[in-house]
């Protein structure tokens, strides 16, 4: 799953530069899982995407991230 970051795709086939994917990933386990909208502008434009694409981004890597973890993919989902 976390298998497509850093190969150019980012996750689930979002194209990004190899930097942008570094940026966002030091960000996603250095700074914030759930960036509030401050962050999420502030990476956004460290990166050169806009917020609605970083903001899918982490949804999409917060989502990967869970299942890694054996979570459910969505946040606060409960499963029987």
């Amino acid at each position: 799953m976390a298998s497509d970051v850093g190969m150019g795709l980012g996750v689930k086939g979002m194209q990004l530069a190899e930097d942008q994917i570094k940026v966002l990933e030091e960000n996603f386990t250095k700074v914030t899982k759930h960036p509030d909208e401050t962050t999420l502008m502030l990476i956004a434009a460290e990166c050169g995407l806009s917020e609605e694409d970083t903001a899918k981004w982490f949804r999409l890597r917060n989502a990967l991230w869970r299942q890694a973890e054996g979570l459910p993919a969505e946040l606060g989902s409960v499963k029987d």
